[in-house]
């Protein structure tokens, strides 16, 4: 175990790698909402701070739960990819957001987008993390063939933007 850890607990370990709400957020914003570049993690509706940000990838980075390389299509910029470890978390945010709809003043578009991943439950979830896979560890990541019709994200989207009216 690591001399800096306080705690071989399990939920210890793993407060220490996405304990702060702004490391969920930037998970969330790259799981749910496609985010790949730091300008689009800093345009979140949060509003983190550029040295927070900064600080928190580096974190997922050295956590094994992002992973960062050069931007192809610009030379300049750098693109973030889930892990598996990160793509695993699906059901604890599809979790969270539930228990935060059923508690919480949640507003109508983001109730209606964590819905659709309550309402289809653990498969729907595999087939979201099937999707990441694809997306985010390369064409041959994907586990299950690709159910017909449109994929999670779409589904979260159409619920979301329904809900704005």
């Amino acid at each position: 175990m690591r001399k800096d850890v306080r705690s071989g607990c399990p939920i210890n370990l793993s407060l220490e790698i996405f304990g702060d709400r702004w490391t969920l957020l930037v998970l969330r914003d790259v799981m749910f909402g496609g985010a790949r570049h730091f300008r689009e993690l800093l345009g979140g509706p949060e509003r983190i701070s550029s040295n927070i940000l900064a600080d928190r990838l580096a974190v997922l980075v050295d956590g094994g739960l992002l992973t960062r390389s050069g931007d192809p299509a610009h030379k300049q910029k750098v693109t973030y990819s889930l892990t598996e470890r990160a793509i695993q978390l699906v059901p604890v945010f599809a979790q969270l957001s539930a228990w935060g709809v059923r508690h919480l003043p949640v507003g109508d578009e983001f109730a209606a987008r964590a819905g659709v991943l309550d309402r289809g439950g653990p498969r729907l979830w595999e087939e979201f993390m099937d999707e990441l896979r694809e997306v985010h560890l390369g064409e041959g990541a994907r586990l299950r063939p690709r159910p017909k019709g449109r994929t999670v994200r779409d589904r979260m989207e159409t619920a979301y933007e329904a809900a704005l009216g």
